[in-house]
């Protein structure tokens, strides 16, 4: 199975860490967010990885040369511009259609600076249940942008926290809100259906195809710990977490 890794982001958010490092290479735990998100992906049969770089990007080639790359094969998709996950995907597109025998295989997308105990295993089957173009896991927890579901667990738009109006692009009589975990899985007969070009938002992309119709899922992760790792208190947070049993890396 195979995988892409978001990590070409600034992380502004984890200012003064990224200072001098991408946020790829901050710790947790004695642990490179990069390190820990591997291991999970690999722990889950992945050993085909592709890493967006842009920030510090020699920082994280010479960080995966010198680990070896942690016994996985692993590509790098180096940025000159941030292109935003819908475009970082585009970009790398070519390694999930590289070999045709595999090429209806789907693949995961995670970002790098959250943490989960998301059973992809289970996400995985769901989404081929569902013949999913993408299934992105989500829970029931406050967030400022929420995106909203159907009764079948379908995409049907999304609102803002503090905006009363929401953006709803598919009619769905009752459409629950739910936040985004940052862990898709992505068929890859999406790819061919992505015709712009250059920086653009994934979630603007999940709308227009839900939009017209296509099947982009819901996955239940609101049993797994989960958290996001994009502030100081976050790891904070997270490493007392560790430290306390409620996470294990």
């Amino acid at each position: 199975m195979k995988a892409m890794i978001l990590a070409a982001g600034l992380g502004t958010r984890l200012r003064p860490l990224t200072n001098q490092r991408p946020k790829a290479l901050v710790e947790l735990d004695g642990r490179t967010l990069l390190e820990i998100t591997l291991r999970r992906l690999s722990s889950f049969g992945v050993r085909e990885v592709i890493v967006n770089v842009h920030h510090f990007a020699d920082q994280v080639i010479d960080y995966l040369k010198a680990h070896g790359n942690f016994h996985m094969r692993i590509e790098v998709s180096r940025e000159d511009m941030l292109l935003e996950t819908g475009g970082g995907l585009k970009k790398a597109a070519w390694f999930f259609l590289e070999d045709s025998e595999k090429s209806n295989e789907p693949f995961l997308l995670h970002n790098v600076d959250v943490i989960s105990t998301i059973e992809l295993d289970r996400m995985l089957l769901f989404h081929r249940q569902n013949h999913a173009l993408a299934t992105l896991a989500v829970q029931e927890r406050e967030t400022s942008r929420y995106l909203l579901f159907d009764e079948h667990h379908r995409l049907c738009g999304r609102k803002r926290k503090d905006d009363p109006e929401p953006e709803i692009v598919r009619y769905a009589s009752k459409a629950k809100p739910l936040a985004f975990s940052g862990v898709h899985v992505i068929s890859p007969r999406l790819l061919p259906l992505m015709t712009e070009e250059g920086r653009f938002s994934i979630m603007d992309f999940y709308l227009l195809l839900a939009g017209e119709g296509k099947p982009i899922f819901a996955f239940d992760a609101d049993r797994s710990y989960w958290r996001d790792l994009g502030k100081p208190e976050s790891l904070d947070q997270a490493a007392e977490d560790i430290r306390h049993g409620i996470l294990q890396l």
